[in-house]
């Protein structure tokens, strides 16, 4: 890179605009003029000293950049999209298809908001699809067809260095990009949450490289929308509702004997969707159907979530992982009522089970697939439910069986250590979800609270 000593640093600009007061710092390098912006007069009397000191060590300047030699490892010698790239890959590694997801998303819309200019010569559908789907996908960027290729090389030339972090004005640009929908309406205050950590990550990392000197992100209370565990407890579906519902689902002339099946271990037993669909024969522990006793065990110990072709290491749709938040390799138990095993009885023989098969299978014998799954309910739902029910949360989602599942365990006085050991969640997480669902204990409190006895009354 060739240097110059020919340097002249000039008075900081000050440009009072309607919305936003700009300072600049303008500075001569070998007879040609850089400027750089910044929101605040400290940030720009920072930088100005910075290039002030460079010159009094007698520190040659880039002809290219304008920068002082030395400088080129900061964060203005550092492209932005260059880093999200390189924080791609790093992250690829460490994380599940689902994070991989959520990463691309987030760094698509900061990219988009990092742009020096709008990106006219191509649809912008075009433009988000490129980043997301193939400049921040690692295993299939290299694979990118032309047209994406001259999107992304576009996208590089065109992008912002690190140094836009700096200023604080264009970090509440980016974060409220990230926080918006196309339509202009925010996103759900959990989706924030959850892409405003994925850009923590990206901060942090950056940090670590001496890229930036510190995290730019805001922090403290107030920094991030509040979101709520809790459930909603007009979601939860009573025994006459579930009834019609499975009734309807099992009556379904394709595929409804397995839904049914399905829907039912969720109802009865709570796991979470992909521990439901990555259950084998062997997982149920049925007892002899001669015994008195019809209460049988199931086994839960891998879950398939599913992520999408394109971001697992397999090329699968569904992703193998281990019980959330538990060590690989652990198995929950979780105890099958007489009315469950029946159920699974009855799919197993129907549909000629073997141990070692899949327990819930799709049409091609692979794992039941999200969307049916989903479409299954939707249809039970509008078949079932009053419009007016249909409108409500009442099981709007298939996640909901498991709440009712559990809400049902601690209403019928089953303690909560032993429904968090079933379901797989700790205690704290499991009261702060569900504690305002627990309903019909009020007498028995009441009655347990007079048993106490009343203090004497003084004459």
């Amino acid at each position: 890179m060739n240097g110059s000593y020919d340097v002249r640093i000039r008075q900081i600009l000050t440009y009072k605009g309607q919305r936003k007061t700009t300072y600049t710092v303008r500075w001569v390098v070998d007879g040609k003029t850089y400027r750089e912006p910044f929101a605040t007069r400290a940030l720009a009397d920072a930088f100005r000293s910075e290039l002030i000191t460079a010159t009094r060590r007698g520190e040659a300047f880039s002809v290219a950049t304008g920068r002082p030699v030395s400088y080129r490892s900061g964060a203005a010698a550092v492209n932005w999209y260059a880093f999200a790239i390189e924080f791609c890959d790093v992250q690829w590694q460490r994380t599940s298809g689902n994070n991989r997801k959520t990463v691309a998303k987030v760094l698509m819309a900061t990219t988009i908001a990092l742009l020096r200019t709008v990106p006219n010569g191509f649809k912008a559908v075009d433009v988000r699809t490129a980043l997301r789907e193939w400049a921040f996908n690692t295993r299939r960027r290299q694979d990118a067809p032309p047209e994406v290729a001259t999107i992304l090389a576009w996208v590089e030339r065109n992008s912002l260095s690190m140094a836009a972090w700096e200023d604080p004005g264009k970090v509440e640009e980016i974060l409220h990009a990230v926080g918006t929908k196309l339509d202009g309406t925010s996103v759900a205050a959990s989706s924030i949450k959850r892409s405003r950590r994925a850009l923590n990550v990206a901060m942090e990392h950056a940090v670590k490289q001496g890229t930036l000197r510190a995290n730019p992100l805001p922090k403290g209370r107030g920094s991030a929308p509040k979101t709520s565990s809790v459930v909603d407890k007009r979601s939860l579906i009573n025994s006459r509702q579930a009834a019609a519902l499975l009734g309807w689902v099992h009556a379904r002339p394709r595929g409804g004997r397995k839904l049914h099946a399905f829907f039912s271990t969720m109802y009865y037993a709570g796991p979470r969707p992909e521990e439901a669909v990555a259950m084998d024969v062997l997982d149920v522990r049925l007892p002899d159907e001669s015994s008195p006793d019809q209460w049988g065990e199931l086994l839960f110990h891998t879950a398939h979530p599913e992520v999408g072709r394109q971001w697992t290491d397999t090329g699968e749709v569904h992703e193998e992982r281990g019980l959330k938040g538990r060590a690989d390799g652990e198995t929950r138990v979780v105890p099958c009522r007489p009315a469950l095993t029946k159920i699974l009885r009855d799919h197993i023989e129907a549909e000629g089970l073997k141990p070692g098969d899949r327990l819930f299978q799709g049409e091609q014998g692979g794992t039941l697939a999200g969307s049916v799954i989903r479409r299954g309910w939707r249809s039970a739902r509008a078949a079932v439910l009053t419009p007016h029910e249909h409108d409500s949360p009442l099981g709007k989602r298939v996640y909901d069986l498991r709440n009712t599942c559990l809400t049902n365990w601690l209403n019928a006085g089953v303690p909560p250590a032993q429904v968090a050991e079933w379901a797989g969640n700790s205690v704290a997480v499991l009261l702060a979800a569900y504690a305002r669902c627990i309903s019909g204990q009020l007498t028995d409190l009441k009655r347990r609270i007079e048993a106490e006895g009343d203090l004497p009354v003084a004459d």
